[in-house]
């Protein structure tokens, strides 16, 4: 039985973990903070799960740091994780930080991208991007997974094998995604306030996101060379679910069969990633509360044009069911444990 503690419990992501966590049978929540809802009772912090988290200790980061736990998962703003991870790590326990802190692996990038100064730099070194589809031997040697973000993961997860084989130009690649307003976390936000979302859709974060970096980051090691992608993310009216719909040209005599290769080489065998067969397109609704990422591709051997859609929650495969993932195997457990909910349906 482990022993894990959740820092920043009670954002959206925070509550995803709990919520997994609470069906994997080898953890114990033991410890969870809040710096906004600590002077509140636990079970009016977390009315959903009244009655099954009696015994975890509960109150602000400073408080609990130096708890007893065997690993931490840092749900924590950005530039918070960085501060935060280098104390645990001294005491041997594993950190799954599902911030932005450890994803990078050029330190200027990161602070150039999220306008601050790295407080851990050092330990970016020895950090592996949390994606087991394409790190997992990595990941279970780690002690220090870095989850990604939730955009950048339907995005690589789509295109990663046409780059990896070499299928697609790495020039002129387009993400057009949609996004629910969990998203924007749990905080109050005009701009994710659901009255002036409803009934409409609209771009953010132009001319580049935040998560843009990451992207192209991966892809590039994908494709062993330069890759840029023009990224442009929807805001909804939902509240969980991303739809990346990414366009890019496939090279000369490249074919359907090539590219249902890649896809069979690359996820035949994932227990995450359902590459649907001809005839169905991914939708939100079909993984909604699940750690799936589905995937359909189109190809158009005239204009060559490929188009890729793939789905998932963002709050689970985008963040919390990605970390759990990490955790399973950075501690031995098997890979699905605690992810094996089904997706919730209507």
């Amino acid at each position: 039985m482990k022993r894990v503690a959740i820092f920043g419990a009670t954002g959206y992501t925070g509550f995803e973990l709990v919520r997994m966590l609470l069906s994997h049978p080898g953890v114990k929540i033991v410890a969870l903070t809040s710096e906004q809802y600590s002077d509140q009772p636990l079970a009016q912090a977390f009315p959903p799960f009244k009655g099954r988290l009696s015994g975890a200790a509960f109150g602000k980061l400073e408080k609990l740091l130096g708890a007893d736990f065997d690993a931490a998962f840092l749900a924590l703003p950005h530039t918070v994780s960085s501060s935060v991870a280098g104390s645990l790590l001294s005491r041997g326990v594993p950190v799954i930080d599902l911030s932005a802190d450890f994803r990078f692996r050029s330190i200027p990038l990161y602070e150039s991208v999220y306008g601050v100064t790295h407080k851990s730099p050092k330990l970016s070194e020895s950090a592996v991007y949390g994606l087991p589809e394409v790190y997992r031997e990595r990941i279970r040697k780690t002690r220090l997974a870095a989850v990604p973000g939730c955009f950048p993961t339907s995005v690589i997860l789509g295109l990663y094998p046409l780059l990896k084989e070499g299928l697609i130009d790495r020039k002129g690649i387009v993400a057009d995604c949609k996004t629910g307003v969990s998203g924007g976390g749990r905080g109050p936000s005009l701009g994710f306030h659901y009255p002036e979302v409803e009934e409409g859709v609209r771009p953010y974060g132009l001319p580049k996101h935040r998560h843009n970096p990451e992207m192209d980051q991966e892809l590039s090691l994908a494709a062993g060379d330069r890759v840029s992608v023009t990224f442009v993310p929807h805001l909804m009216p939902m509240v969980r679910g991303i739809l990346a719909t990414c366009y890019a040209t496939a090279k000369a005599k490249v074919t359907e069969n090539d590219f249902e290769a890649a896809y069979r080489k690359a996820y035949g065998k994932e227990p995450f990633v359902r590459v649907l067969p001809p005839g169905l397109l991914p939708s939100t609704k079909d993984v909604r509360g699940s750690n799936f990422c589905d995937i359909a591709w189109r190809l158009d051997g005239r204009s060559r044009r490929a188009v890729v859609v793939s789905a998932i929650d963002n709050l689970v495969k985008g963040a919390s069911g990605a970390a759990v993932q990490c955790f399973n195997l950075m501690t031995g457990f098997p890979e699905e444990e605690g992810l094996r909910a089904m997706p919730l349906y209507p």
